[in-house]
This record gives C-alpha cells, sequence and structure tokens, in this order.
C-alpha cells in the first residue's frame, strides 16, 4: 500500500474514531435512558446528506487531575452546517458520552466557531444541549469558555434567530446561554435546567427537591417562563425546531419567505359574527377566532402554558408570517398581569427585530389588581409590553373584539403607539373603564341617595354603555381605522398586510434604549 493511501485509510479510521464519541457503551448508555446521541439528532434536524461537520479531530489540553490520560476525538461536542427545508443554519449539539457533555476550553471554542461563522452568514443557530456542566479538571479555564459563548449569544441577540434544544441536565452556568436565546425547546421527563441543583438546595435552604421538581420541562414552561415548548419526545422536539424556523428569516435584514397559501383570503367566517356573548362577563374561546381567521387554521403556540391569559405565537396570512398576540378571555378574563406583560413584550420585540408584522387581538379589562401585582412590580412589567409595542416599527395591526379598557386599552397596541391599522368589531367597548366601575365613580351620591340604588345604577349603567362602551366613539377621534364585520377579518387583515409591506419607519438614533427591566 502506498503512503499516500495509508494517510487516507488513516484519515478515515479517525472519522470512524471520532464519530463513536465515548464509544459505544456509552452510546448505548444514552439509549438506555431514551436518549439520542449528538450527531442522532443532527441527523434528524438537517436534510439529509447536509451536514458538513467542524473540528471532528479537536481534543482538550487539560493536565489537571489525571485527566490527560483520556482523550476523545470532537472533545463533547458535535458542530457544523446544513440545511433545513434547503436554508442554511448552524448547529452544534453537546456529546453526553463523552465526559458528560462537560464544558471545556476546547468544547466552548468549537461552539464559538460555528457562532462566530453564523454570524458572518446571516443564518440561525441551533444548540441542542445535554451536558453535566463545566468541566470541573479545568477550573476557570471552563468559565471563561461560558463567558465566551454567552458574549456571541449577547451580539447575535436581534441579528440571527437563535434556538436552544435542552435535551438531558442542563445546569448552573450552563443555563445562561439558552435564557440568552430567542426560544427554549425542552424535553418532558429527560431535561432539566437549575442553576444550583437539588443537593446544594438542600444543603442552603434545607428544602427537599427532586430535579424534574427544581427545573424539569413542566416548571420552565409553566411556573417560570424560562422555557417556550415542553415537548414529549426528542422527535416531537426536532420537528418544532424545523416548523418554528419555517416562520422565521434568516436574520434581521430578511424577511420571512412566504409560503404558497391555497386558502382563499377572502373566506367569510360566518361563525365570528355570534361568537361574543351577549353577557359582557361571560369568556369565549380566543383560540377559537385564531383559528378562524389564519391560513389553514394553523397556529404554532409559543409558551402556551405560561401566563395563559395572553396568547403569544406564530401563524400566516395568505402565506405571509406573522406574530399574533391575542387577550385571552377563557383565562383570568384576559387581564394583563405580570407574566402576561412579560411574555407579550418578548414576543412582540422578537418579532420586531426579526421583521415579522404583530397582529394583535383585542379583549382586556384591565390590570389585574391587588397587592401581589403591585408588589411584583407590575407597573414596571406592564411598561414591558408598552414599551415594546411602541418601539415596534415592524407593521402593527389590531383589532378591538370586546373590552379594551383604561391603561390597558393604551398598551395593546393602540392607534398612540404606533398601531398602523387599528379595526374594531361592533361588539367593542373601548373606555376609560367597564359600565359598572364607571357609575361607582361618577354617580356613588346619586346612587347612594336614590330611593332604588339598584335601579339608578342600572339606569345610568345603560346609559354609559350606549355613551362609551362602543367602538364609534374611538372611531369619531380616528383612534380606530374602521369598525368591521368581524366574518370579514381575515380579509381585512390580509388587505392591511398587503398595504403595509412597503412600511418605512424608523426610531431616533441611539447607543441602545433603557427599557423598563
Amino acid at each position: 500500500m502506498s503512503n499516500q493511501l495509508e494517510k487516507v485509510k488513516e484519515l478515515i479510521e479517525l472519522r470512524e474514531k471520532s464519530r463513536l464519541g465515548g464509544g459505544q457503551k456509552r452510546i448505548d448508555s444514552q439509549h438506555q435512558k431514551g436518549k439520542y446521541t449528538a450527531r442522532e439528532r443532527i441527523a434528524m434536524l438537517l436534510d439529509e446528506s447536509s451536514f458538513e461537520e467542524f473540528d471532528m479531530f479537536v481534543q482538550h489540553r487539560c493536565v489537571n487531575f489525571g485527566i490527560d490520560k483520556e482523550h476523545f476525538l470532537g472533545d463533547g461536542v458535535v458542530t457544523g452546517y446544513g440545511t433545513i427545508g434547503g436554508r442554511l443554519v448552524y448547529v452544534y449539539a453537546q456529546d453526553f458520552t463523552v465526559f458528560g457533555g462537560s464544558l471545556s476550553e476546547t468544547l466552548a471554542l468549537k461552539i464559538c466557531k460555528v457562532m462566530d461563522q453564523a454570524m458572518k452568514m446571516g443564518a440561525p443557530v441551533i444548540g441542542l444541549n445535554d451536558s453535566g456542566g463545566a468541566r470541573i479538571q479545568e477550573g476557570i479555564n471552563a468559565l471563561a469558555g461560558y463567558a465566551e459563548i454567552f458574549q456571541r449569544n449577547i451580539l447575535a441577540s436581534g441579528v440571527i434567530p437563535q434556538i436552544s434544544g435542552i435535551f438531558g441536565p442542563c445546569a448552573g452556568g450552563a443555563v445562561y446561554s439558552p435564557a440568552l436565546t430567542d426560544f427554549t425547546i425542552m424535553t418532558k421527563g429527560t431535561s432539566y435546567m437549575f442553576l444550583t441543583g437539588p443537593k446544594v438546595v438542600k444543603t442552603v435552604t434545607g428544602e427537599d427537591v427532586t430535579q424534574e421538581q427544581l427545573g424539569g420541562a413542566s416548571v420552565h414552561t409553566a411556573k417560570s417562563g424560562v422555557a417556550h415548548f415542553a415537548v414529549d419526545s426528542e422527535e416531537e422536539g426536532i420537528e418544532l425546531i424545523k416548523k418554528l424556523l419555517s416562520f422565521l428569516p434568516q436574520n434581521n435584514m430578511e424577511e420571512t419567505p412566504p409560503v404558497l397559501c391555497e386558502d382563499a383570503i377572502n373566506r367569510l367566517e360566518d361563525s365570528l359574527n355570534d361568537i361574543i356573548p351577549d353577557n359582557p362577563n361571560k369568556p369565549y374561546d380566543m383560540y377559537e377566532v385564531i383559528g378562524a381567521i389564519v391560513d389553514n387554521g394553523e397556529f404554532l403556540d409559543v409558551q402556551k402554558n405560561f401566563a395563559a391569559n395572553i396568547i403569544t405565537g406564530f401563524a400566516r396570512f395568505n402565506g405571509i408570517s406573522v406574530g399574533i398576540v391575542a387577550n385571552q378571555p377563557k383565562v383570568l378574563a384576559g387581564v394583563l398581569d405580570i407574566n402576561a406583560s412579560r411574555k407579550g413584550a418578548r414576543f412582540v420585540r422578537f418579532c420586531d427585530a426579526f421583521n415579522i408584522p404583530i397582529v394583535t387581538l383585542v379583549d382586556v379589562p384591565g390590570f389585574l389588581p391587588g397587592t401581589g401585582q403591585e408588589y411584583g412590580a407590575v407597573i414596571l412589567h406592564g411598561a414591558k409590553l408598552l414599551y415594546a409595542y411602541g418601539e415596534a416599527t415592524v407593521p402593527k395591526i389590531t383589532v378591538t373584539l370586546r373590552k379594551s379598557y383604561g391603561g390597558a386599552y393604551c398598551v395593546m397596541s393602540s392607534k398612540h403607539l404606533r398601531g398602523d391599522i387599528n379595526y374594531a368589531w361592533p361588539t367593542a367597548e373601548i373606555a376609560v373603564m367597564g359600565p359598572s366601575g364607571a357609575i361607582e365613580v361618577l354617580f356613588s351620591k346619586e346612587v347612594k341617595e336614590a330611593e332604588d340604588p339598584k335601579a339608578l345604577a342600572a339606569q345610568k349603567e345603560d346609559e354609559y354603555r350606549k355613551a362609551f362602551a362602543n367602538p364609534y366613539n374611538a372611531a369619531r377621534y380616528g383612534y380606530i381605522d374602521d369598525v368591521i364585520e368581524p366574518r370579514n377579518t381575515r380579509f381585512r387583515i390580509i388587505r392591511a398586510l398587503k398595504q403595509l409591506a412597503t412600511k418605512k419607519l424608523t426610531n431616533p438614533p441611539k447607543k441602545h434604549d433603557n427599557l423598563p427591566l
């Protein structure tokens, strides 16, 4: 065999060795836990045969605590690029079979390399996390590696979409990278995220808690809002990443590629003409409205189980990707509170950063009252949502279905926050407050002194409702552009989006804003 052939043979053998990660025994162990390997995950995620790998031969440089006696090619992370639906993406997947996927200096450098490439090329970056944390043997170098990744997450924010899949442990400093990215997906039962683990919690606070209770998928998708999606399996998580990317552009200088729409743009939805109950205190399901007006009823719900009194997610109108923000009357009457404000603000800012038009469906009775909310700084959190809408320069279409009272009217993409097209249904009630509250303020003395206080209060409420609890008062001042028939909502939104396609609006030059965090 010639020298050249021997060298080629050596290359092939080294590639095979690298592809095995921590070896077959550890791969089998990963499978027994119901988890895929890093390479299997990438193969499921990317278009077939599109993956081009970087740094297969990288090895750690640490000599402490005898770790220098054990080396694995690739050093615990698989990195590179490929395509999803023909569109370029950069990926890294931590390999739990190599030192438990723990982060070393060289592992961090591999991740930084793909992130730098993604920024240069203007393409999304997807990180699949499955790691035991920092490689303790490396000490400060491992921490430096984390911080290098965080710095890149920060600079990439609002420039390219960043998606994190948590497919195993993600603890300690490792949690900050997903927290800095745009969307985080967790698998139920096999993934968790927390800054300090159960043992430390027990030592410091005396609290007995499991990994699942402390940072499982249900905790972060329902209670903390750290994660956006919880999935039952890794396959489902990977399909979700693909679907999510279909609604997003490659970067902040582009728009999402349109999709061929076979759903009639002038489709009338008669059910919407009587979806609003006669009783103003009775709920209805906003998901029914969304399903009725978007292309093919398809809606990707973002943070579905967190702050369910507000709905955020992606849909299409005539093939054009939009972000939808909608109050949900079925949950807490659709009231805005701390978590709903945070959820809505973060979503609006994402859409604005990536040129995705925002459609807002309003039915909001106000902000949630009480000491719990006020002490928790509902003023600041509510201001985040207000700020996000006011700052956004993308096309903004607002449809008020029923209630829009007080400060919540201002916050929910009103005309005064540079809403482009503001529609209302005939059932809209746009006022400083609801009729009963208004009567208490305006006529409390007369009602108290009346022969029949209940009858007078009912009469005054009726007068107030006729005068203010309708869309025509706001329309009289031009704050509502048109009052529309509910069944025409889809067509009117599509028309508005078409008209706004060439919108150009810029904010004043500044280093950066100082939104109320």
